[in-house]
C-alpha cells in the first residue's frame, strides 16, 4: 500500500480522543488506509444493509456487538447513532474506541457537532498528494499528464485510464451521493451545473452567471455549490479582506479537488490537449493550490491560505498565512522565467509593506532562482512544507 502523509498525525489522535473521524472524497483511499493501518480493529461499514439495520434499529445492540476499537465506515449513514455513540464513550472512558470514516462532509459534521463535539478528532485525507506519488514511484510525467490523470489512488492501483474512471465516478455521485444529501428532481440539470462549474476552474465564483447558464434560481446555485463542497467535488479559496486597498474582490474563487476530474469534466481526452487548451492556465493553479491544502489537511489543520485582487485586475494567486506575516505566491504555467510574473506580488508586496523574501513564483519550468523581485521555485520540486526555510 502506498504510504499517506497523514498517517502519523491519524495514529497520534487516536491516542488522545475516544473517537477519531476521517472524512474526505469517495475513492480517496479512506477504507484501504484504515484497514492497513488499524488491522487490529474490527470493521464495518454502514453502507451494508444488514449491518445499517441494526444500527438504526438497535443502536445498542449495534454497540454491544462492537463496543471498542471498531472502525465503522459510511457513519453518516447512521446519524442517529451518534448520540448513542456519545453515552457509550463517556461511559467507557477511553481514548482510540472508535474511527468514524466517510464521504459526506456535511452530514458528519452535523452529527458530530450535536453528538461528538469535544470526543472527536476530525481529519480529511484527499486523494494521492504529489508528494506521496513522487515516493511511491507513479508520479505522472510531465505536469499535463498529472494534470490530466488526477489523483484518486484507484486510478494507480488498478491501472484505470481516466476515461473509464472519471465519467462512471461522478455517475455514482450524482444517483448515490447527491440523493443522501438533498432532493434534486432534476439531476441531468445538475450534471450541467458540476460542467459549468468546471468551467470557471480557478475564476472568481459568480452564482449569478451559473444560474442563468444552467436555468436556476440564484438560490439554487448557492445551494448545489454548498453541496459540491459538502461532498468533496469542489472548494472555495477565500480572498483576504486586509485593507492595503480600498476596492478589493470580496467573491471567492472555485476550485476542484481533484484536476482529473475536472478534465475530465471539461471532456479533455488527453494530456496532449492540455497544451492548447483555454484553461491550462488555470488547471495548473489548480493543480498547485491543491497540494496547499493537502498539506495543511495531512497536519490536521484546515487551509490558512487566501488569495488578493482589488477591482482593477491586480492579483496574487495565493496567500500563505504563517505566525506573523504571510508569503505571497505567483502560480504560473510557463516553463520559461519572466520577470513580467512577478507583476501582482510586487504591487501588493509595496501596499502591505512585505519583503521581496516572503514573494515567491511557482512555475512549470526546472530551474530555481533567487531575484531581487522574490523567489523563483520549479513546482515538480518545490516542498510546501518548507516555505519559512526557502
Amino acid at each position: 500500500m502506498i504510504e499517506r502523509a497523514i498517517k502519523d498525525k491519524l495514529i497520534y489522535l487516536t491516542g488522545k480522543y475516544p473517537v477519531v473521524t476521517l472524512t474526505g472524497p469517495r475513492q480517496s483511499g479512506k477504507s484501504t488506509l484504515l484497514k492497513s493501518l488499524f488491522a487490529q480493529y474490527k470493521y464495518v461499514s454502514l453502507e451494508d444493509p444488514d449491518i445499517q439495520r441494526l444500527a438504526q434499529n438497535d443502536p445498542r445492540g449495534f454497540l454491544n456487538s462492537y463496543p471498542d476499537t471498531t472502525v465503522i465506515d459510511e457513519a453518516q449513514r447512521v446519524p442517529e447513532l451518534f448520540s448513542y455513540l456519545q453515552t457509550h464513550v463517556d461511559k467507557i472512558g477511553k481514548t482510540g474506541m472508535y474511527i468514524l470514516a466517510g464521504s459526506h462532509n456535511f452530514l458528519l459534521m452535523q452529527s458530530i457537532g450535536q453528538s461528538l463535539a469535544g470526543r472527536s478528532a476530525v481529519l480529511k485525507l484527499l486523494p494521492f498528494s504529489h508528494n506521496e506519488m513522487v515516493k511511491a514511484s507513479i508520479l505522472p510525467v510531465p505536469t499535463n499528464e498529472e494534470i490530466f490523470k488526477g489523483a484518486y489512488p484507484r486510478i494507480y492501483d488498478k491501472n484505470i485510464e481516466p476515461a473509464y474512471f472519471y465519467p462512471y465516478y461522478i455517475q455514482t455521485y450524482v444517483e448515490r451521493d447527491v440523493r443522501l444529501l438533498k432532493n434534486i428532481a432534476d439531476l441531468s440539470r445538475f450534471n450541467l451545473f458540476i460542467k459549468l462549474c468546471a468551467g470557471r476552474i480557478g475564476q472568481l465564483l459568480n452564482l449569478s452567471s451559473l444560474a442563468n447558464d444552467c436555468d436556476i434560481a440564484v438560490s439554487t446555485a448557492s445551494a448545489w455549490i454548498s453541496l459540491l463542497e459538502a461532498s468533496y467535488i469542489v472548494y472555495l479559496l477565500k480572498p483576504d479582506f486586509r485593507n492595503f486597498s480600498k476596492r478589493l474582490v470580496k467573491s471567492p474563487k472555485l476550485y476542484f479537488h481533484d484536476t482529473g476530474l475536472a478534465c475530465s469534466l471539461l471532456e479533455i481526452k488527453s494530456a496532449t490537449q492540455l497544451t492548447t487548451h483555454y484553461l491550462k492556465g488555470h488547471l495548473f493553479e489548480n493543480l498547485v493550490v491543491n497540494e496547499f491544502v493537502k498539506e495543511f489537511y495531512n497536519r490536521g489543520e484546515e487551509p490558512a491560505i487566501s488569495f488578493w485582487r482589488d477591482k482593477t485586475g491586480n492579483e496574487v494567486d495565493l496567500l500563505l498565512q504563517e505566525a506573523d506575516y504571510q508569503n505571497a505566491f505567483e502560480i504560473k504555467s510557463g516553463e520559461t522565467f519572466s520577470p513580467d510574473y512577478f507583476k501582482g506580488v510586487k504591487y501588493w508586496a509595496q501596499l502591505s509593506g512585505t519583503s521581496t523574501e516572503n514573494c515567491f513564483l511557482i512555475y512549470n519550468g526546472n530551474q530555481a532562482l533567487k531575484t531581487s523581485l522574490g523567489q523563483v521555485q520549479p513546482w515538480n520540486t518545490f516542498q510546501f512544507a518548507k516555505t519559512k526555510q526557502l
